[in-house]
């Protein structure tokens, strides 16, 4: 996964996004912590790997990764704003549930809310690309996906 170019192509984007909207970047970023949190809540609702009670499966595939590029679109906005391009995640799959690491995910939010360092940053999205791999997502097909979306948005 070039990671690189998916912080150059996001990049692109957040500028024109910002450039459209006419939107002042320095009260966004709150805005884009809460954004991320909510995005993996939806994504956590359409894997319906906590839902102990309900005997439904989760949403089809596409729609999982769907919601999963839009997080990895506030992750990579995140370390945007963060000045954390230059990181190079480490990937690596983990044993832990769904659940877990939705929670994981929430967790590593927070620490970064609280410490807004580097390393906070990249666990954070280390997590997120474990998550990936447990949802059955290959690295080189997500980054395929990213470019995909990011060009039609």
């Amino acid at each position: 996964m070039n990671f690189g170019k998916l912080f150059m192509l996001q990049k692109e984007l957040n500028d024109k996004i910002l450039s459209q909207e006419n939107l002042n970047e320095s009260l966004l970023a709150s805005k884009k912590i809460l954004a991320l949190q909510v995005y993996i809540a939806e994504l956590a609702n359409e894997t319906r790997c906590f839902e102990y009670w309900s005997e439904n499966g989760p949403s089809e595939k596409d729609i999982i990764l769907e919601k999963y590029l839009d997080c990895l679109y506030f992750i990579l906005t995140i370390g945007i704003d963060k000045n954390y391009c230059d990181i190079s995640p480490e990937i690596k799959p983990n044993d832990y549930c769904l659940t877990d690491q939705f929670l994981n995910l929430y967790i590593d939010i927070n620490d970064l809310i609280i410490s807004s360092s580097k390393d906070h940053y990249k666990t954070l999205f280390e997590d997120f690309l474990s998550l990936g791999l447990s949802l059955g997502f290959a690295l080189d097909g997500l980054e395929e996906s990213y470019i995909t979306k990011n060009q039609f948005n």
